[in-house]
């Protein structure tokens, strides 16, 4: 028998635990409960319990301290918390410190029950992997996930070739039945930002354990793939089960919806390909269920997509044509203002074709965005576009869609100028870098241009525009600022003030200063030094 102890601050909440658990049936025995959690990590030091339930806030020791350290005291310990807060942060922290699964109060019997049984479940595989029979079933079995895994990659990437009932069993170990395929194509999208990967791991699992839960028993194959918040779902089934089979699938869309707040926010969607009754049709199913998916951008997420509109009349290349204008002139012409009114418009112009594809628009935005990012000066090309495509990946509706590219060209163009502004003003940082090095030396504008590289015309309009000064100016300003500092801080003569900072001339350097202070050197010394 495998050894439980609950750990809540409500009495009664530990009574109805115990009374909703089905103990025997489950080949678990209630070991202990607890007030606080002091008193459970007392008991998971003495009891030595397999699984752990407990609430997430008590008195104390908080709940993620309690999990913190009964891991540390024991690292195979179990642990399911059942709490009335249904905040992704609470949840993200749980998976973070090993936690096994994260229950909402009011209590539910049977997934109470289906959680202690997963955990028990873990507990026995743990104890027989030592077991050689099981450790080459585990194998077996493990071979075979991987085998469906890659099935479903295959066919993802475009890679599956001509599939046949025997192929499906040689190559993948899958056995074909006589019925119906479909595809299913899951998106998570995220308003407010993408949260962390372990965060988008948990969500998966929820995603995925949901739609199994619903499905596994419909279909004689039920094969998922999770990536980087997408899903998709290949799925077998006799004819007579293809009302039930979409019926479960609108169920788990609505159970994700109520989770929404746990599941930080994502909004889901899934794109339903027609079914078909040759593998030989799968890859085409898959694109289908793609296409249907990006359907969410105009019809709005939350939604079983399964009917593709027909081709609209959105000229993409007449508007792009127009954006390029714009967007992709030479970086010199190209405002931020403008930029902003060139997507605006392509987005005005889009959404104001009839019936137009999500599709359409998605590929819209992805050819406007590479039409920026084609800019010579731009590094790193590549990665900045598949690092958008995947940003768009997870954006729900056509409107954030164009937003994010206002904000991509936007970004990227700040960048651009900066970069371009730091390359034109590099002569003016090496020029004062030189002033500040040499002002005590007889310096003209030509050394300094010498050292800069660069013409003395040229150079002295650049210095102008950039510092609202001219270069003699500059000069006069840094050495009069040290004279300043001589005088205040050391007791050195005018005369030897006047040859250290660069004159030559003690009349010409006394004029320079009164002109600059309004006080002649000693003047200045007697006040400030």
């Amino acid at each position: 028998m495998l050894k439980v102890v609950i750990a809540d601050d409500e009495a009664r909440v530990c009574s109805l635990i115990r009374m909703l658990v089905d103990w025997d049936a489950l080949g678990l025995e209630l070991c202990g409960t607890a007030s606080n959690g002091l008193e459970a990590l007392e008991l998971v030091k003495t009891r030595h319990p397999d699984i752990l339930i407990t609430d997430i806030r008590m008195p104390g020791c908080h709940g993620l301290e309690l999990i913190e350290r009964a891991k540390q005291e024991n690292p195979q310990l179990e642990i399911v918390i059942i709490s009335g807060y249904a905040h992704f942060e609470y949840a993200q922290s749980a998976i973070r410190h090993g936690v096994g699964d994260y229950l909402l109060k009011p209590i539910n019997k049977q997934e109470l029950m289906s959680t202690l049984a997963k955990l028990a479940g873990r507990c026995r595989t743990r104890a027989q992997l030592g077991s050689e029979v099981e450790q080459l079933r585990r194998s077996s079995r493990e071979d075979q996930q991987q085998l469906h895994a890659r099935l479903l990659q295959d066919l993802l990437s475009g890679t599956a070739g001509s599939l046949t009932a025997e192929r499906l069993w040689e190559e993948y170990r899958l056995r074909a039945q006589p019925g119906l395929w479909r595809v299913a194509m899951l998106s998570m999208d995220y308003p407010a930002g993408k949260p962390g990967g372990a965060s988008v791991q948990m969500i998966e699992e929820k995603s995925a354990k949901l739609l199994h839960t619903e499905l596994d028993g419909l279909c004689w194959a039920s094969l998922s793939s999770f990536h980087d918040g997408q899903g998709a779902l290949l799925l077998g089934f006799v004819n007579e089960r293809e009302k039930e089979v979409r019926r479960s699938l609108r169920l788990v869309l609505g159970q994700l919806e109520a989770q929404r707040a746990m599941l930080g926010g994502a909004e889901f969607s899934i794109g339903l390909s027609r079914p078909v009754q040759s593998p030989a049709d799968l890859p085409r199913a898959v694109a289908e269920a793609r296409l249907l998916l990006m359907e969410r951008l105009t019809e709005g997420t939350g939604r079983l997509l399964e009917t593709l509109p027909p081709p609209s009349p959105l000229q993409k290349n007449h508007l792009l044509a127009d954006y390029r204008q714009t967007a992709g002139a030479p970086l010199g012409q190209i405002t931020q203002e403008g930029l902003q009114a060139a997507g605006e418009r392509l987005e005005r112009e889009a959404l104001a074709v009839p019936h137009a594809r999500g599709a359409e628009l998605y590929s819209l935005v992805q050819e406007a965005a590479q039409s920026f990012l084609s800019h010579p000066e731009v590094a790193d090309r590549d990665a900045q576009l598949t690092a958008f495509a995947a940003e768009c990946a997870h954006i729900g509706s056509a409107a954030q869609l164009f937003a994010a590219l206002r904000a991509m060209t936007e970004r990227q163009l700040a960048a651009l100028l900066e970069q371009q502004r730091a390359v034109e003003t590099r002569p003016i940082r090496q020029a004062r870098a030189y002033v500040q090095q040499h002002y005590s030396e007889p310096i003209t504008l030509e050394s300094v241009c010498e050292a800069a590289g660069f013409s003395a015309s040229y150079f002295s309009a650049l210095f102008k525009r950039e510092t609202g000064e001219n270069f003699v100016k500059y000069l006069t300003r840094v050495r009069i600022d040290r004279a300043k500092e001589l005088l205040q801080h050391t007791n050195l003569s005018v005369a030897e003030i006047c040859s250290r900072v660069g004159y030559n001339d003690l009349k010409h350097f006394t004029q320079t200063f009164k002109k600059e202070t309004s006080l002649s050197p000693a003047q200045y010394r007697r006040l400030y030094g």
